[in-house]
């Protein structure tokens, strides 16, 4: 058959253990998810803590260790494998040692269902093992899809925040915001509001509104100055997002302010 399962399982660690050697290279490929507690491993010299959520993809001739940490349980699934399919799927694309991927029943079914027909000894069908192999690494494909898209979503997402943050205090266009991400004007407007629940204006808004409440309290600056300095514009407009907000015009605001130092 093209994929060959060499050994897989479930293991649970309660005492500190160590698995593998950094002296022998493995001579398979090793995939192995972590479901529950932490570990240390090492990679080519390299050590790392491993968390529930954590998926090692290693291939023949890396040299590695495991270890679980003092006093923490540590579980994983692992699967030794080899084969023509394995090396061509392996090939695909640049895999990262570690990545974290959303633990379900997509990546476990298959895993489980491998363990099950090597449990069968002589009696296990190596077509079928073959077969959910196959499986297993193309869910692992998909969880690292979307694990990247994930991340992507959330580092496009905070890029969008910081420059709001940057350029809130003059004149801006969300168009600018967009164009920083190479986003279009709607995808951007409506991506922002998914993950922060409020639009690119009103989160600039607050930015501005921030400002101004610092420079009532800390400076001698007119209410109009503090209007421009935070890009408002306009006083008129200041005014009516002020007590709008905050429920109180800036004058009543600085008054009472001044009061009760």
């Amino acid at each position: 058959m093209d994929g060959s399962v060499l050994l897989c399982g479930y293991s649970y660690h309660l005492k500190r253990q160590s698995r593998g050697s950094k002296k022998v290279p493995l001579k398979s490929y090793l995939l192995r998810l972590q479901t529950e507690g932490a570990c240390s491993v090492s990679v080519n010299g390299r050590r790392m803590t491993i968390v529930s959520g954590d998926l090692l993809l290693l291939q023949p001739g890396t040299m590695y260790d495991m270890q679980t940490e003092d006093d923490l349980g540590s579980g994983d699934y692992y699967l030794f494998c080899q084969g023509a399919w394995m090396d061509e799927w392996w090939n695909r694309c640049d895999r990262n040692v570690k990545t974290a991927v959303q633990i379900g029943e997509s990546i476990l079914y298959p895993w489980r269902q491998i363990i099950k027909e090597k449990r069968r000894m002589d009696d296990e069908n190596t077509e079928l093992i073959d077969s959910l192999l196959k499986v297993l690494c193309l869910s692992l494909d998909r969880a690292m899809t979307d694990s990247y898209a994930s991340y992507s979503r959330s580092y496009t997402a905070f890029r969008m925040k910081r420059y709001i943050e940057s350029v809130a205090f003059r004149p801006f266009k969300v168009e600018q915001v967009a164009k920083h991400v190479n986003l279009s004007v709607s995808r951007a407007s409506h991506f922002f509001k998914e993950c922060f629940g409020k639009t690119i204006l009103e989160y600039a808004l607050e930015i501005r509104l921030s400002g101004a409440i610092d420079r009532m309290k800390h400076t001698g600056m007119t209410l109009e100055q503090i209007a421009e300095s935070c890009g408002f514009g306009s006083y008129t407009y200041f005014h009516k997002a002020f007590k709008e907000k905050i429920g109180t015009s800036p004058a009543v605001f600085r008054k009472m302010e001044n009061t009760f130092r």
